[in-house]
């Protein structure tokens, strides 16, 4: 016992330093490996949950839909019963049904193109983001402004029609789109002239979409010109911001 004593004191300070220090790094490399399987599962498993929910939630915001719909079509059918047959009266309908129009609260129905976007198959590099091989929200803004460029006169996200006031936010593993959380793959709809794939192909910010997303990192972006395309009405809600005046025209 004397001699492992004084063996113990005749190792130098320092080795029995480093020796600890060792010994502690090592336990914290063993900690930092346990959590990170689970950290990993989790990244990879997270969005199936979430795409399963808003598959649910859509089903029931589509529900929702058409009772709103209805329910539009029988007061627009209880206003056509009013309808009267002077001019004015006329004149009035018909800016009643441009504004309906413009505000997206009648469904089109026309000639147009619909764009089909789904996640990347490709495998994610090991310095890569996963993020950057899915449809974001960005996308999906990307694909509407180069339509609308392009001559489009109504759009539509996975039966969401497209308003002036519509966002589209990336939420978890989906995108909302008005307050409608959609799952991919995503179908974008857009009724116009004959020759919006030829305009978009005119398009820089549209080739450099294409090339970035499709040829880089491989979203799936593929289309169709059916020989006609169905633009659903909005079907959420309408809120009044602000309101005023108009003086009546003079009379003729």
């Amino acid at each position: 016992m004397t001699a492992l004593a004084a063996r113990v004191r005749a190792i130098p300070s320092w080795q029995v330093t480093l020796g600890f220090a060792l010994l502690a790094l090592g336990f914290l490399i063993a900690a930092q490996l346990r959590a990170e399987g689970p950290l990993v599962r989790y990244t990879t498993q997270e969005r199936s949950p979430l795409v399963t929910t808003a598959l649910a939630l859509q089903t029931q915001q589509e529900q929702l839909k058409k009772q709103i719909l209805d329910l539009r079509g029988q007061i627009k059918g209880v206003e056509d019963q009013g309808q009267g047959t002077t001019a004015q009266q006329r004149e009035l309908n018909a800016s009643l049904e441009g504004a309906r129009i413009a505000a997206g609260l009648i469904p089109l129905t026309g000639t147009g193109i619909v764009f089909r976007l789904a996640d990347s198959t490709h495998p994610v590099p090991p310095n890569g983001n996963p993020a950057d091989y899915a449809v974001t929200a960005r996308d999906i803004r990307t694909v509407m402004t180069e339509l609308w460029l392009a001559g489009a006169e109504a759009i539509a996200v996975n039966g969401e029609r497209v308003t002036a006031t519509t966002g589209v936010l990336d939420i978890g593993g989906t995108i909302l789109v008005n307050s409608a959380y959609l799952a991919p793959p995503y179908q974008v709809s857009a009724i116009g002239p004959t020759d919006m794939l030829d305009q978009l192909g005119k398009s820089q910010g549209w080739v450099a979409f294409i090339d970035t997303r499709r040829g880089h990192f491989g979203i799936d972006v593929s289309f169709a010109e059916p020989p006609t395309v169905e633009v659903p009405a909005f079907a959420g809600s309408l809120n009044l911001r602000e309101s005023r005046a108009v003086p009546a025209s003079p009379a003729p």
